[in-house]
C-alpha cells in the first residue's frame, strides 16, 4: 500500500476552528513548559527550611517533578483524544495556578502543625500543578495538527518550544527571580500569571467556567501566606534566614538559616563564644599559635562571622579574608550583626571551592573550614583534591581547622578524617569523649567535631588544656587512637564523595 500523504485529520465538531494559531500555540506551551521548572526550583527552596538542602532532598523533588511531566504528557494526550481540547486548556492552567499560589502558606502551615505530612503535601503540590501543566502541550499540539503530512513539523516544533520554556523556566528562576523576589511572591505571582492566562483563553473560547473563582482563591492564598507560620526575616539567594535576640543577654544574637542556628554573635563582646564547638576552634587555634601574634587567615564559610570578629579582638592586626556564597547573609552581618569596615574582615561573596584556587600560595597561617548547606558541609569542600588547595594555600607552619556535624555511626566524620590524613602529615580529632570512643559507657551521640591538620606537629596537650580551660568537655585524639577510630573509612574525592549518603542526621533539627 503506497504511503498517505497530505490525509486530513478529522474536524473538529461542528466545523468550528481548531484551537490556537501558531503563535498562540508556541506562547502557550513555552509559558506552561516554563512554568512546570519555575515549581520545582521554587519548591527545594520552600522546602529546605523543613527537609534540608541535601542531594536526597533534591533528588526526591526533581523525581516529582519529572513524574508530573511525564504523567501530565501521557494524560494530556489521552484526554484530548477523547474530549474537545479546547475545553482543557483554561481549566489546566487555572487549577495549577490556584495550587501554585496557595503552596507557600499549605507547606508552611504543615510544616508546623502536621510535620508528618509535609512529604506527601509536598509531593501533591509538585504533582499537581506540573501534571495540569505538562498536559498543555500534548493539547495544544492535537489542536495544531490538521494534517498527517505536518505531524512531524507541529510535533517537532512544540516540543523544542517546550524545551526552550523549561530552560527559560530554570535560567529565570536561578539567576534572577531567587535573588530577587521572596519564594512566595514567587509562587503566587506565577499563580496569578496562570489564572490570567486561562481568562484569556476563556475569554478567545467564549467560555467563563470558573475564572473569577480561581481568581479569588489566588488572592486568599496570598493573604494566607501573610499569617502563615515559617516567616523570615529575609530571604536570601540560598537560605530562609532570622536573627533572634537572646532573651538572657542584651547583645546576644543568633543567626537562623532554614531553622538550624547557624551562629551566635554578641554584638558588644565578640570574644563571648556561645557554641561548644567556636570556643573549641578557639581552643587549638590559641594552641596552635602565639597568644596575641597576628594571623593572616582564610574562612571557608561566613554565616554570622563569629569567629573571625574573635579573631580580630584577640589578635590585633589580623587579616581575615572570608568566602561566604551567600550574599543575603552578608548583608546580615552588616545590617543587622553589626560588622563595621574597619573590622580587618574582608568578605567576598564566592564559592569556598573557587575562593581557594584565587589564593597565593603559602599566603595563610590559617585556614579555617565551616561552610555549610543545612547541616551538610557542601561536598566539594571534603575532598582530597579540595584539601590539597588549603595544603597549597598554608604556610608551612599553618594550620587547617574544621567544624563537622555528624550523627549515628559518624561516617562521614571518619571518612573527612582520612581524607584529611591523605594530605597532611599531622591530623588531630576534638569532639565528645563518647564520639571518640574514649567513654565505654557511653554511646556515641554525634554533633560537632572539630577536625586540625597541619604539616607541623601541633601541641596536643596545650590543646587539650585549652580546651579544658574553655569547659568544652571535650578531648582531642591522634596517632594510632585516631587511625583506630577512623578504622576502614576511605579517602573522599572530587571522583566519589557521598557525603549525603554517610551523613546520618540528627532527629532534632534545632541547631548545630
Amino acid at each position: 500500500m503506497a504511503p498517505v500523504t497530505g490525509s486530513p485529520l478529522p474536524p473538529v465538531a461542528g466545523g468550528t476552528p481548531r484551537g490556537p494559531g501558531p503563535r498562540a500555540a508556541a506562547v502557550l506551551v513555552f509559558g506552561s513548559s516554563a512554568a512546570v521548572l519555575v515549581v520545582e526550583i521554587v519548591a527545594l527552596r520552600l522546602l529546605a527550611p523543613y527537609l534540608g538542602l541535601t542531594l536526597e532532598t533534591s533528588t526526591t523533588v526533581i523525581g516529582i517533578a519529572l513524574t508530573a511531566i511525564a504523567f501530565g504528557s501521557w494524560l494530556g494526550g489521552r484526554v484530548a483524544d477523547r474530549v474537545d481540547p479546547r475545553r482543557l486548556i483554561g481549566p489546566a492552567l487555572g487549577l495549577s495556578g490556584v495550587v501554585v499560589a496557595l503552596t507557600p502558606a499549605v507547606l508552611r502551615t504543615t510544616a508546623e502543625w502536621a510535620p508528618a505530612m509535609l512529604l506527601l503535601i509536598a509531593s501533591l503540590t509538585i504533582l499537581v500543578p506540573g501534571a495540569l501543566l505538562s498536559a498543555v502541550t500534548p493539547i495544544v499540539t492535537k489542536l495544531r495538527l490538521t494534517s498527517l503530512a505536518e505531524t512531524g513539523t507541529v510535533v517537532g516544533r512544540l516540543s523544542g518550544v517546550g524545551t526552550v520554556g523549561a530552560i527559560a523556566g530554570t535560567v529565570l528562576t536561578g539567576f534572577v527571580l531567587v535573588s530577587r523576589l521572596p519564594v512566595s511572591g514567587i509562587l503566587i505571582g506565577l499563580g496569578a500569571l496562570l489564572v490570567a492566562g486561562s481568562a484569556l483563553v476563556e475569554w478567545r473560547t467564549r467560555r467563563w467556567s470558573g475564572t473569577p473563582a480561581l481568581a479569588l482563591v489566588v488572592v486568599a492564598g496570598g493573604l494566607a501566606t501573610t499569617v502563615a507560620p515559617g516567616g523570615c526575616d529575609a530571604e536570601t539567594r540560598y537560605h530562609c534566614a532570622r536573627v533572634v535576640a537572646d532573651p538572657d543577654r542584651d547583645s546576644g544574637r543568633t543567626l537562623v538559616l532554614d531553622g538550624l542556628r547557624h551562629s551566635y554573635v554578641d554584638l558588644d563582646d565578640p570574644t563571648f563564644l556561645e557554641f561548644t564547638y567556636v570556643r573549641a576552634l578557639a581552643a587549638v587555634v590559641d594552641a596552635a599559635f602565639p597568644g596575641g601574634e597576628p594571623l593572616a587567615a582564610h574562612h571557608l564559610g561566613g554565616g554570622g562571622l563569629t569567629f573571625p570578629r574573635y579573631l580580630a579582638a584577640t589578635r590585633p592586626g589580623t587579616r581575615s579574608l572570608v568566602s561566604e556564597i551567600d550574599g543575603g547573609v552578608v548583608r546580615i552581618d552588616r545590617d543587622r550583626l553589626g560588622l563595621a569596615p574597619e573590622a580587618g574582615i574582608d568578605v567576598r561573596v564566592e564559592d569556598g571551592r573557587l575562593g581557594l584556587r584565587r589564593m597565593d600560595a603559602g599566603s595563610r597561617d590559617l585556614v579555617v573550614g565551616d561552610a555549610f548547606g543545612g547541616v551538610s558541609v557542601p561536598w566539594h569542600l571534603t575532598t582530597v583534591e579540595a584539601m590539597t588547595d588549603v595544603r597549597r594555600v598554608l604556610r608551612e607552619d599553618g594550620l587547617y581547622v574544621a567544624n563537622l556535624i555528624d550523627h549515628g555511626g559518624l561516617a562521614f566524620a571518619r571518612a573527612e578524617a582520612a581524607t584529611l590524613g591523605e594530605t597532611f602529615a599531622h591530623v588531630a580529632l576534638a569532639g565528645d569523649p563518647a564520639d571518640l570512643g574514649l567513654d565505654p559507657s557511653a554511646a556515641p551521640e554525634g554533633g560537632n567535631l572539630v577536625l586540625l591538620a597541619s604539616g607541623r606537629p601541633v601541641d596536643l596537650r596545650a590543646a587539650q588544656e585549652a580546651l579544658d580551660a574553655r569547659r568544652t568537655g571535650w578531648r582531642i585524639v591522634t596517632g594510632d587512637d585516631l587511625t583506630s577510630w577512623i578504622g576502614d573509612a576511605r579517602p573522599l574525592t572530587d571522583d566519589h564523595a557521598p557525603v549525603d549518603q554517610l551523613l546520618q542526621p540528627r532527629s532534632s533539627r534545632s541547631g548545630r
